[in-house]
């Protein structure tokens, strides 16, 4: 058997006794990886120096690669679906590692227009392809429990920076001996910017392989020892029917889920894009803050931490809960927070923090739970690709949130003069966007019947498929 045919959909074909609980670390190993995308803050002003241009040059490399994200995820959707997580997980690996590659020859050769490419563009498309790749394989390996599983898997995204910003921080300075990583101002040169790309890329790739040939898919008509589907369709907004992607997108539910997730995703991002800034503005007396860039480095990586946690644990919940209701509480008790935020979020760095913890893990969690609320509304069959068209409200979140916030900053004074009342008019048009968001979600319905598919699988039954004795669940 060749390589090549290895990666195909038949050959990916758990055999009998197959643990199903080694495909979320074979899923793991792919979103730890791209979730390096939240860690380009790291060399962001070294790329500064190196290209002498401004942030907003640099920030564009981040805006493209989410643009990219989005809109791959969305055209490569069904094929994802159709070839299986094997081939589609090589192939964003080969895009992931490639934008890294074609990036560092752009910062070798001081052309920024490669770094866009690169990172940005191919990056991005890896992004895309990679984050969507092992979603409908989950659910389908954790039909009992959807939530967990993904949440599991896209926890890894929002982790990726915890590993990837110290291992960046110290590879830079192996490289480039002026370099301090503990000093958040110290820059490194373009040498060490280039072998740091090179190393990333080769790294990333050779962890991305290990997901690749670990990925399996459940047999026809597999199904975990002592689920029951029955149960589950008992749950409110829970289909057993199949609906296709080409469908989906013509449903109110839908788009209604697009708002959804749009409006969690804007009101959260703001705030990771300024954290830094953000708390050292807060408790600003005078000139100086007094909270220092150390701390509000820490302060960064412990947002990270409960945007992992956030995605693993409220994820989790839903299944519980159900889905329409963990979302009213992410954009419900997320008004709350920010209101608590614009009013006395100034009053003690332990608020500020605990408020914005939690309104992050509220974001991490919408990004984890999305996928399992889709298998809800419109089953298994061509979730991945519905998923992938759901993306594109990320990609215009990541736009309209910063945006958003550094639009009322920018009216309100120069970066390192402002203070918590500069931020009270953003906060608070992100609670009219929670608001959009907590009505959309009040008025999805389940999907009508014209929209299932007639043709393809329904859903299993209790009845109609026989208990799986040797799965391990």
């Amino acid at each position: 058997m060749s390589f090549l045919s290895a990666l195909d959909r038949r050959h990916t074909v758990a055999s009998e006794g197959f643990n199903r609980w080694l495909i979320p670390p074979a899923a793991l190993a792919v979103h730890l990886c791209i979730g390096q995308a939240y860690a380009t803050s790291v060399y962001k002003n070294s790329l500064v120096a190196h290209f002498d241009v401004s942030q907003t040059a640099i920030g564009i490399i981040f805006s493209i690669a989410i643009v990219m994200l989005g809109l791959s995820a969305a055209v490569a959707g069904t094929w994802v679906e159709t070839n299986g997580p094997r081939k589609a997980m090589f192939v964003s690996a080969c895009f992931w590692a490639t934008g890294f590659l074609v990036g560092a020859l752009g910062i070798g050769t001081k052309q920024l227009w490669l770094v866009y490419l690169g990172y940005g563009v191919l990056g991005g498309i890896g992004l895309g392809i990679g984050y969507i790749s092992p979603v409908s394989t989950l659910i389908k390996w954790f039909p009992d429990r959807p939530g967990l599983a993904t949440g599991l898997a896209i926890m890894g995204f929002g982790g990726g920076a915890l590993v990837a910003g110290p291992a960046s921080r110290q590879l830079m300075s192996y490289y480039d001996s002026g370099y301090d990583p503990s000093n958040a101002k110290s820059i490194a040169d373009g040498h060490a910017l280039v072998l740091l790309f090179v190393t990333l890329g080769l790294v990333y790739f050779v962890i991305m392989m290990f997901g690749v040939f670990n990925i399996r898919v459940p047999r026809d008509g597999w199904r975990p020892d002592g689920f029951d589907p029955a149960e589950v369709a008992a749950k409110p907004l829970v289909t057993t029917a199949s609906v296709s992607a080409a469908n989906a997108i013509k449903t109110p539910s839908f788009w209604l889920l697009w708002v959804v997730l749009f409006c969690n995703v804007t009101a959260g991002i703001g705030i990771l894009e300024q954290a830094s800034p953000m708390i050292q503005d807060f408790f600003r007396d005078g000139d100086a803050s007094t909270v220092g860039v150390s701390a509000a480095a820490g302060f960064v990586g412990l947002l990270s931490l409960f945007n992992m946690g956030g995605r693993f644990a409220w994820s989790s919940t839903s299944d519980i809960v159900g889905r329409k209701r963990i979302y009213m509480l992410y954009l419900g008790v997320g008004i709350v927070l920010y209101v608590l935020l614009a009013s006395v979020g100034d009053s003690a760095t332990w608020l500020f923090v605990l408020l914005a913890g939690f309104i992050i893990s509220f974001y991490g969690g919408g990004f984890a739970t999305a996928p399992a609320y889709l298998r809800d509304l419109f089953g298994t069959f061509q979730v991945g690709a519905i998923h992938g068209r759901l993306l594109t409200a990320w990609s215009a979140a990541g736009v309209a949130g910063p945006l958003i916030i550094n639009g009322f900053l920018d009216a309100q004074g120069e970066p390192g003069s402002l203070t918590s009342s500069a931020y009270r008019p953003a906060l608070f048009t992100m609670v009219g966007v929670l608001a959009v968001g907590f009505v959309a979600n009040l008025l999805i319905r389940p999907v009508a019947e014209k929209f299932h598919e007639k043709s393809a699988p329904a859903e299993p039954t209790a009845e109609a498929v026989p208990q799986s004795k040797e799965a391990k669940a």
